[in-house]
C-alpha cells in the first residue's frame, strides 16, 4: 500500500482569521534557529512583545519497528541538557523535502536503516507557545538495519530492544524527550492492531 500523510497533515496550518494584531516586527536572532519579536495587540487592546520563532521548520520522527519486532531506539547526547537521553529518530525537513523523504533520509542517516513500510502517525506542535515549528510523524516496518551516517554535531548511539521493553521505558516515564513519547504513544493502536504489541 502506497503511503498516504495522515489527515491530520493538512489541518496543520494556520487560521484563516487571526485575533492578534501585529503592528511590528524584528529579527533577534539570526541563524539555524532565528527568533523573532513582535509587537501585537490583542482583542481587548492590550499591546506586548512576543518572542518566538516563526512558522515554517519542519521536522520528521521516526519509529523504526525491525522485522524481528524490535523498535530501534538512539541515546543521544543533547547540549542544552548536557545529558544523553533516549529518543526516537528525528530531523530536519530539508527546503523543498516532503516529509517521507526526509524520513527515509533520517532513517539511513542516524540509525543505518532500510523500510519495507511506511505508516504515518499524526503530526504535531511540540511548543506552540514559543515555536511554530511543525513535527510530522510516521512508523517505519520491516526494518533493516546497516551502517549509519551520522553528521559531525551528532553524538548518537543505537540500540534494538523488543517492542513490550521499549513501552516499558515510556510507562516508567524514562523517554525524557517528549516528542518521541508522543511518537511512541501515537504508534502504540497501530502496533497493536497488526499483532506487534
Amino acid at each position: 500500500m502506497p503511503f498516504q500523510p495522515h489527515p491530520n497533515w493538512a489541518r496543520l496550518t494556520e487560521d484563516d482569521e487571526q485575533p492578534w494584531q501585529t503592528l511590528s516586527s524584528r529579527q533577534l536572532i539570526t541563524g539555524i534557529r532565528p527568533v523573532w519579536e513582535d509587537r501585537v495587540q490583542l482583542p481587548g487592546g492590550v499591546q506586548t512583545d512576543y518572542q518566538y520563532r516563526r512558522r515554517g521548520p519542519r521536522a520528521v520522527f521516526v519509529l523504526p519497528i525491525t522485522a524481528a519486532g524490535e523498535a530501534v531506539l538512539i541515546r543521544q547526547y543533547r547540549y542544552p541538557l548536557r545529558a544523553t537521553i533516549t529518543e526516537v529518530v528525528a530531523g530536519g525537513i530539508e527546503r523543498g523535502e516532503e516529509p517521507l523523504d526526509a524520513a527515509v533520509r533520517e532513517l539511513g542517516e542516524e540509525v543505518g536503516g532500510q523500510a519495507t513500510e511506511w505508516v504515518a502517525l499524526p503530526g504535531f506542535y511540540p511548543q506552540p507557545s514559543i515555536s511554530g515549528v511543525t513535527f510530522y510523524a510516521a512508523l517505519a516496518l520491516g526494518v533493516t538495519l546497516g551502517e549509519m551516517h551520522h553528521e559531525d554535531t551528532e553524538t548518537i548511539e543505537r540500540f534494538c530492544l523488543p517492542l513490550t521493553e521499549a513501552y516499558d521505558l515510556l510507562e516508567r516515564g524514562e523517554i525524557h524527550d517528549a516528542s518521541s513519547a508522543l511518537v511512541l504513544y501515537q504508534a502504540r493502536a497501530e502496533l497493536q492492531r497488526r499483532g506487534l504489541l
